[in-house]
């Protein structure tokens, strides 16, 4: 005997299987041998039946809408919270797990709408302007209360009605132009209008000129009763020089209900115009130009005045900018002022920082002169002339002043210093004061108690004393 193994595939034609809607299918398969040897037919029948059951196993699914999409309307004056319409949803599993709502945010960005989120109910959340957005396409979310990843999508398409919220204005910026040698009623503009608002009917204008402009001599309007009108002269001799400009205002009203109106400006130039009407000139300084200066020449004229005008800035801010002399003259001398460098002095050698001269003058006449390294706020009274009496008179005096006038000086430093005036009276007892004479002279000063005064003085006594140097040595 010959044996044979068959397999089979077997495959869904309807489409997705639906547990909810057929939990099972049994199929009933037959196996036929198509090829048998003649030598074997009477052994027959070559064939065999089986049934195979298929089931269905559930799975969980995402919410479903009861629509693919959803049409809803509202009016454009409709207030916040006005109810549009609701969508609905359920859950497809066995389990039947409520359902919550949510508006995808990606699809109104404005946030116009909201959703409840239980019940499904859409409301206006923010004022609607159908002239902005006439039709909003929105997606709305449904998830399963105990498995919020499994979530279903609906689409809602909520149409804006109109309502007569815009008033009509001007189709486009017109410029208008007449002719100098115009004549009465010539048409000198054709106007139209337009409005933002879409009425179910059309739109229906009414043109005309303001009370205001009614009865002015110069223009007239003429409504075409065809959303359009006509601009026409009503005198001739238009004149530049007279005036070059008209401003006509045009009342415009549409037919909605309750009708709206607004009023728009048409400008009129006076132009110059050839033969066949078309305007060459309309500006009225034309008049006011020479006739032969043209446009480069008074380019030229301009550039020679600028250049003209930078010269004599430069002129001036040179002027302004010269430097004194270098060089100052007696009365000027800054030499007998206290001047702080921060620096130690040269010693009695050191005759640069003030007047020598001066000190060593006693009998002239000293006039107060102030300092030029800092601006005193205060002017001081000038300083008693010095008279010929004795030297050491002189030489309190001067030290007086000296220190009368640092004392009260509210410019001077806050700190103690070492003011070097190389002075000595004339005939002193004590002869010269140099400490560098001191060493060579046969002074019978004894310097013998430096020693006692510490480690500071020790260079001092080393050079002064004369007595056995055992401390330091």
């Amino acid at each position: 005997l010959l044996f044979a193994t068959f397999s089979t595939q077997i495959y869904t034609e309807l489409g997705e299987l639906d547990f909810e809607a057929k939990t099972s299918y049994t199929l009933r398969i037959e196996a036929a041998n198509m090829h048998v040897d003649p030598r074997f037919l009477s052994l027959g029948p070559f064939s065999d039946m089986t049934t195979v059951k298929i089931i269905v196993e559930d799975v969980d699914e995402p919410p479903v809408f009861t629509s693919r999409l959803y049409s809803m309307v509202v009016s454009e004056a409709a207030k916040v919270g006005t109810i549009i319409g609701t969508v609905a949803a359920h859950d497809p599993d066995a389990s039947n797990s409520p359902v919550r709502y949510s508006i995808d945010r990606n699809t109104d960005l404005e946030r116009y709408f909201n959703i409840d989120a239980n019940s499904g109910v859409i409301t206006t959340a923010k004022s609607l302007d159908r002239e902005t957005n006439a039709v909003h396409n929105i997606t709305v979310l449904a998830m399963e209360s105990q498995n919020p990843a499994q979530i279903g999508r609906g689409y809602v398409a909520i149409t804006i009605l109109d309502i007569n919220d815009n008033a009509p204005e001007f189709a486009m910026e017109y410029e208008t132009t007449v002719c100098e040698n115009a004549q009465p009623g010539q048409v000198i503009q054709k106007i139209s209008a337009i409005d933002k608002d879409d009425p179910p009917n059309g739109h229906q204008f009414y043109f005309s000129l303001t009370a205001e402009a009614a009865n002015n001599h110069n223009f007239t309007l003429q409504d075409n009763k065809d959303n359009t009108a006509t601009v026409l002269t009503r005198r001739n001799g238009f004149r530049r020089q007279e005036q070059s400009v008209f401003y006509l205002p045009i009342f415009i009203v549409d037919s909605g209900s309750p009708s709206l109106s607004s009023t728009n400006t048409l400008t009129i130039r006076v132009c110059d115009c050839d033969a066949d009407g078309i305007a060459q000139t309309c500006n009225a300084e034309a008049y006011i130009l020479p006739a032969g200066l043209s446009t480069g020449a008074l380019i030229a004229i301009l550039a020679c005045v600028l250049t003209l005008l930078v010269l004599v800035l430069l002129i001036v801010t040179m002027r302004r900018r010269k430097k004194e002399p270098l060089i100052f003259d007696e009365e000027r001398d800054i030499r007998e002022n206290i001047v702080r460098y921060d620096d130690e002095g040269g010693g009695e050698e050191d005759t640069e920082a003030f007047d020598m001269a001066a000190l060593r003058n006693l009998n002239i006449i000293r006039d107060t002169k102030t300092r030029r390294d800092v601006t005193p706020e205060i002017q001081f009274l000038s300083r008693p002339t010095f008279k010929s009496i004795p030297d050491n008179v002189i030489f309190r005096e001067f030290i007086w002043e000296r220190l009368k006038e640092a004392d009260v000086d509210p410019c001077a430093p806050p700190y103690d210093s070492l003011q070097t005036y190389a002075f000595e009276g004339n005939g002193s007892v004590a002869e010269s004061l140099s400490s560098l004479d001191s060493i060579s002279s046969n002074s019978d000063q004894n310097y013998d108690y430096l020693s006692d005064w510490g480690p500071r003085f020790k260079r001092l006594a080393d050079m002064y004393g004369t007595g056995p140097d055992c401390l330091y040595s």
